[in-house]
Order: structure tokens, then sequence, then C-alpha cells
């Protein structure tokens, strides 16, 4: 894959790349419709593939914030025509890398050394390239390291990366603005959060050490001495990602293992820590044949308030929500529903609402589940393209779902994803749930 010399960092520079791909978007459709005109059959599978790649390529190489919301939108398959969810799903290990100069002077900058006054052997050329930094590998102490190293500009281009971006993804998504903003908000708090390689090292040592204890899960040491604002040295782990791994045809046994591991890491989070390793997408995770995984990536982390967690969770108690007063105020505790909405209203959209629930929450109402149920999802993914194309839902002027909702949401989507491409058969059982929550 060809490297990048430089990264746009001016917010005007940025700026002006966001215009010329607008300019690029506006011809395709200026092209689809000039097609359609001639050839009524045409449909808009080619302009979605065109708009993608354009957008993609711009994203890619500003990297950062921008790049970031194109790879949580991959991750949404029923949200985005699949044009865009699998160019975007590029960002999550693929993306460009940075030359060597750029990532030398990242050392001397931070650490007050080149790579090779630090580690025994550094490998220029990076391994993976994703949307906020690169992974190269190093050797030290006879250990194989991973340094993962912070794009230049990327934690001072948040906030103008997504003023940018946010006309690209009310338009590719359909929500009007007024849906997008609090969710916005969220978005760059945990961005901001996301540049912040000194939070990001505490989180990891802390997470890791919390959830040590769940089976089959391997989490690499981290070194302070060896990590900066914009580096974090750790160790290397073996195995592949999700892609690479199912194209080796594992057994279902590992399948079924890894499946379990991720589900009891993320449950064991959610109820015991109240807070979330919250960017489960597969670029985070290395798959091994003996059914073991490695996690890694705690950049994103998700704390869950209390009254959100209560009223979250009531969602899977069936006999909580057949009282209907009781579930009128859950949702309205969630904002999914509003205290200005009319009777009609709030009928129309709990009745949305309550399906949706129902169709989520099935694995938890089972003592074992099987994510390689391909009707289940395609059940799913259909009820969300009707969702998506009512024209009450697109036309509402209210926002529907706490803030805290976006990535508690975005958690469970990226797991379902994984398991779902797993084919796993997971114990997800209350019983199973309750026995990770040994005090920590």
């Amino acid at each position: 894959m060809k490297e990048q010399t430089n990264i746009p960092t001016g917010k005007v520079e940025r700026a002006s790349k966001f215009v010329t791909t607008g300019l690029k978007v506006g011809t395709n459709y200026l092209k689809h419709y000039t097609k359609k005109l001639i050839d009524p059959s045409t449909s808009r599978e080619e302009l979605h593939a065109d708009n993608a790649e354009d957008i993609y390529d711009t994203l890619s190489n500003l990297k950062g914030s921008a790049l970031k919301v194109a790879q949580m939108l991959s991750m949404d398959k029923g949200m985005l025509p699949k044009a865009y969810t699998e160019r975007f799903a590029m960002s999550q290990y693929s993306a460009p890398p940075l030359s060597g100069p750029l990532v030398i002077n990242t050392f001397v900058k931070t650490l007050g050394k080149t790579p090779g006054q630090l580690y025994d052997k550094f490998e220029m050329q990076a391994s993976n390239a994703a949307s906020i930094g690169q992974v190269h590998k190093a050797v030290k102490w006879e250990k194989d390291l991973a340094v993962k190293i912070q794009y230049p500009g990327v934690a001072n281009s948040v906030k103008s990366d997504l003023r940018i971006v946010k006309p690209f993804a009310i338009r590719i998504v359909g929500m009007n603005e007024v849906d997008m903003d609090k969710y916005f908000e969220e978005i760059e708090g945990k961005l901001l959060e996301e540049t912040d390689y000194k939070l990001e090292l505490r989180r990891s040592m802390e997470v890791s050490a919390q959830c040590a204890h769940i089976p089959n899960l391997v989490f690499p040491v981290y070194y302070p001495e060896l990590s900066s604002d914009r580096i974090i040295t750790m160790d290397w782990l073996k195995g592949f990602h999700l892609k690479e791994f199912l194209e080796r045809n594992p057994s279902q046994e590992a399948r079924n293992q890894i499946g379990q591991a991720l589900w009891d890491f993320y449950q064991f989070q959610v109820h015991a820590l109240k807070k979330v390793h919250a960017d489960p997408h597969p670029g985070n995770f290395l798959m091994r044949e003996d059914g073991t995984v490695g996690v890694f990536d705690f950049g994103c982390i998700k704390e869950i308030p209390e009254d959100f967690y209560t009223n979250y969770f009531l969602l899977v108690d069936k006999e909580v929500l057949k009282d209907e007063a009781r579930r009128k105020e859950i949702y309205l505790n969630l904002e999914m529903i509003h205290p200005n909405d009319t009777e009609k209203e709030i009928v129309f959209f709990s009745g949305l609402f309550q399906k949706m629930i129902d169709m989520l929450t099935l694995p938890f109402t089972q003592q074992e589940f099987d994510f390689g149920d391909e009707t289940y999802f395609a059940e799913i993914y259909a009820y969300m393209d009707y969702l998506y194309n009512l024209k009450e839902v697109r036309d509402s002027k209210v926002a529907r779902g706490s803030r805290h909702s976006l990535y508690v949401n975005r958690t469970y989507f990226g797991l379902y994803s994984i398991l779902s491409d797993l084919k796993a058969k997971v114990v997800t059982s209350e019983a199973r749930i309750q026995s990770m929550l040994r005090p920590v």
C-alpha cells in the first residue's frame, strides 16, 4: 500500500479537501440521474459505490476524526448501503500508512529519541494503519512489541473535522440535523479521549487487569517507559483479524470458544465495571485457532451512568415491560419518547421500539444462542431498513434515544456483528452473566 508523506493539519487545508469531495459527490449524482434518464433500470448501487470510494479516499488521507466516523458508520450494517459499509470497513486496519520520516519525527518530538535508539529493532513499515494511528513491530528485551503511533494533527482537528464531516454523515444516513447534534457531542467527547494516549495507556492497563480472569482472553503487557502522549508500546499479540481468521476455516469449537470469550468480556464490563470497551470492530481483536482471542485498543471507553444502566437493562425484563405505565416511564427516561409527544406519537414510537427491543434482546432470554442464525439477522436488518424508510421516523423533529445509548448500542451491534460472522453458539443466560460478576 502506498505510504503518505504528509497529512493536512490546518483547518482550511482539511476543509478544502471536503469541499473537493463534495463536488465529486455532486458530480456522481448528476452522472447517476443522467444514466437513469437513458436507462430507467439503472440502480443506485453504482452511485453508492462511486460516492463511497470518493468519500473514503478523502477520509483515509485526512485520518483522524473524519476517518473514525467512517469506521463507526461501517459497523452499522443495517443503516448504510452495502457499498459504504464495505468501503468504510477498510478504515478498521488498512488505511494508507504514514511514511518513515513522519514516524521518526513523532518519536523525536515526544520521547526525545529515534526508534533506533529506543528499540533493538524497529520495522519502519507499518503493520496496520487505521483512523487515529498506525502500528509498527519492534523488538526489545528479546520481546516482540507493538508500537502504536498517533497521526500528526489528529488531536487538534477533532472539533473542526466533525463540523465538516457532519453534513456527509447526515446525507449518508438520511437523518435531520437535529437528530445528530447530541450524538455528535458524544462522539466529539469520545474522540478527544481517544487522542489522549496517556489516558488510553492507563485505561488499557486497568481494564486488562480487571478482565484477566475471563477464560480465553489474552491481553498485552503495556510499557509506560516506552510510551508518550502520541505513542503506546505494548506486547505484540499473535493471531488473525476476523476476516483472515475465517479464511483459515477454523473449527466450530474455536468459533464458539472465541464467541463465548467476547460475550463474557462485554457482559462483565457492562454489568460489573459499568464501563465498556466501546470500539468492538474486528481490527481490535486477534483470533487464534486454539479458541483464544487477543484484545487491545482501549482508547474508546464508555462509562455508563447508573440511572441509564438501570433503565436500559429493564428493557430485557419482559415482566416489567408488560406494565404499560412502567414501560412508558422507562421509554421517557431513555428519551425514546418525549414529554411533548402526542398520544398518537407515543403509541406509534413505543410500538416501533418495542419490536426492535424484542429482537435485539432475544439472546438474553435464552440459555444458548446461535449467532450463526442468518434469519435472525436478516429480520433485524430488514426491520432497520423499514424504520429507515418510514416517513414518520425521517420527519421526526426530535432525537430519540439518550446520548448514552449511542456507544452502548454501538457496542452491542458491534459484538453481535462479530458473533454473527463467527457463527458462534454462545451461552447467553442470566446465570452465565451473574457467574461473571465476581468482586473486582
